[in-house]
């Protein structure tokens, strides 16, 4: 993945401008780490103990060679950098919906540096408010493959 281009504070628009922004690339977070510390509290909090996240000495024999953050710690960054990256305001209310596709397709290594891309793929009109679909693209430094691609959903009501 690329790892050129800076931190942008996104697109910051309304509701009713939202459906113009359709197609827009809203930039990059800031690069982020996750130490191995946040990675074994995530596993207490999921009881998801796999050596691969919480144990560096078994992990240096896999194939990635260190710790891994688990995947849907991957996920839950989604929300603030989502929220970094396409704010909206004049929402009276903003919801994740859910998820309509969703990949790992490389590990984000513990310790790495990691950071979010987004592009709005689809605004539509719900009873009071709109639906808006994000692509979001989380990548690692100098990895040549994204760790997580997502289509988001949300919610934004007047």
């Amino acid at each position: 993945m690329s790892t050129t281009g800076s931190a942008s504070a996104g697109s910051k628009t309304d509701l009713a401008g939202l459906a113009a922004h359709v197609g827009e690339h809203f930039g990059y977070t800031e690069w982020r780490t996750l130490t191995q510390e946040q990675v074994n509290l995530f596993a207490d909090l999921t009881d998801d103990h796999n050596p691969i996240h919480i144990d560096p000495d078994h992990a240096k024999s896999t194939p990635f060679g260190t710790t891994i953050v688990h995947g849907y710690f991957t996920v839950a960054m989604l929300a603030p950098f989502l929220q970094e990256l396409v704010p909206v305001r004049g929402a009276s209310l903003s919801v994740n919906y859910g998820i309509d596709k969703l990949r790992f397709p490389a590990p984000v290594p513990v310790s790495a540096r990691f950071r979010c891309g987004a592009e709005l793929a689809e605004v539509t009109d719900i009873k009071g408010g709109v639906q808006m679909k994000v692509i979001a693209i989380v990548e690692v430094e100098d990895a040549p493959k994204p760790a997580l691609v997502a289509e988001c959903l949300f919610r934004h009501y007047a």
